[in-house]
């Protein structure tokens, strides 16, 4: 059985995505920025999609502009909000210590320019409350920038009343709903949110393309500078059969939003419950406020990495809580932020589902990953230190 359990990595494309892409790639194939009917055509097009892309998050078109995906569109945000503040003498930023990395390294540039950082604590549930956020303003605080829900342990965040926060304390509020995007309702009014990043890869669109909402008022810094395309505010012609696939994989996407999350939710909980059983197995980042597909475990007394590697061989495609799959020694900085200690932290294991994903795929899984974890466990010099009593276990029997 070959099963991809890695959603929260990336998601194949939707046929209808492929099929809307296509005639952009040999018919309407002008420049959006040239005057002929070719290009007009290309333009058309593309207003059509920033119309779309702005149904679905509840704003204007000219509030949208199209970037690379989640990384840039978070490094704009973060630097516009930042540049707007220390026009006006404020040079203070609130965030939290499980952002992405395109939030956190943003941040560290700037905290070499001068800017004051509050990375607020997520607790061991991996959340963080509005009256947190509060209690962090000060009179020179320029934006808060908190993520709508965890890309690893899939924790939804309060994102409404933090931005009412921000709202009434006139700071501006950034989120990164680049895992939440497709797969929860988003309202940028309602949730009171002045910036957002979004991908479409993460959503059955099409890698290389995204989406930076900008509340009206609030100017961008540029990161690419050259013609005037998307309002003067990121240069280079843009790519249209992307930007196509992608207003069509979020369209898709609303459409089916209530029938998949219940679908995969069932899943969801069926697959926590299977590995629970798990002797020493824990569940990281909260149990109700948690995206419909992600399942994140630690295992007492084994490494992640040998762990996907195993599953791999067993036809499961999932990640790690660990980033020693890049190479790095260190466990992931989201299990530590949540209190994980290293040791347990490096044995972790990411299954994130769609609604392709059957009850059939992840009874396997929970067979697979017990006898995997078992193993490993078998030829483990820690769990032997960790049954004869030498070492003390840090997780519950199951």
């Amino acid at each position: 059985m070959n099963i991809y359990a890695d959603h929260a990595a990336t998601t194949k494309m939707s046929r209808r995505a492929i099929e809307v892409m296509l005639p952009y790639m040999d018919q309407i194939y002008g420049n959006p920025s040239s005057l002929h009917s070719y290009g007009q055509r290309g333009a058309e097009a593309l207003q059509n999609a920033r119309e779309q892309m702005a149904k679905g998050l509840g704003c204007s078109p000219r509030e949208i502009t199209f970037v690379s995906g989640g990384s840039e569109a978070d490094n704009q945000a973060v630097l516009s909000a930042a540049r707007i503040g220390e026009r006006k003498g404020k040079k203070h930023i609130v965030s939290t210590a499980f952002e992405h990395h395109a939030v956190l390294h943003t941040l560290d540039a700037l905290k070499k320019q001068g800017f004051d950082i509050t990375l607020l604590d997520v607790g061991e549930k991996g959340l963080v409350t509005p009256e947190q956020v509060e209690a962090a303003l000060r009179p020179d605080t320029c934006l808060v920038t908190v993520m709508y829900a965890n890309n690893e342990i899939g924790t939804i965040l309060p994102i409404a009343g933090i931005g009412q926060v921000c709202r009434r304390a006139g700071v501006i509020f950034h989120t990164d709903a680049v895992q939440a995007a497709g797969h929860l309702p988003i309202n940028v009014e309602r949730d009171n949110i002045d910036l957002l990043s979004l991908s479409a890869h993460k959503f059955h669109g099409p890698k290389g393309i995204g989406v930076l909402y900008a509340r009206k008022g609030i100017p961008l810094e540029n990161l690419i500078y050259g013609g005037a395309q998307e309002r003067g505010k990121r240069g280079g012609t843009e790519n249209i059969p992307a930007i196509m696939g992608m207003a069509a994989a979020f369209s898709e996407s609303q459409e089916k939003m209530e029938e998949k999350a219940r679908k995969v939710t069932a899943l969801r909980d069926r697959l926590i419950e299977g590995l629970s059983r798990i002797p020493h197995a824990v569940l990281n980042g909260d149990r109700e406020s948690r995206l419909p597909g992600n399942v994140n475990f630690s295992f007492e007394g084994i490494e992640g990495e040998s762990l996907l590697l195993l599953l791999d061989d067993k036809g499961i495609c999932a990640s790690s809580g660990s980033a020693c799959t890049s190479g790095s020694l260190d466990p992931s900085h989201v299990l530590l932020a949540i209190g994980r200690p290293h040791e347990l932290a490096h044995g972790s294991l990411r299954l994130t589902l769609d609604e392709e994903n059957t009850e059939e795929e992840v009874d396997y899984m929970i067979r697979t990953v017990g006898e995997v974890v078992e193993y490993l466990r078998s030829i483990s010099p820690l769990w032997r230190d960790l049954q004869s009593g030498k070492l003390p276990f840090m997780t519950k029997e199951a």
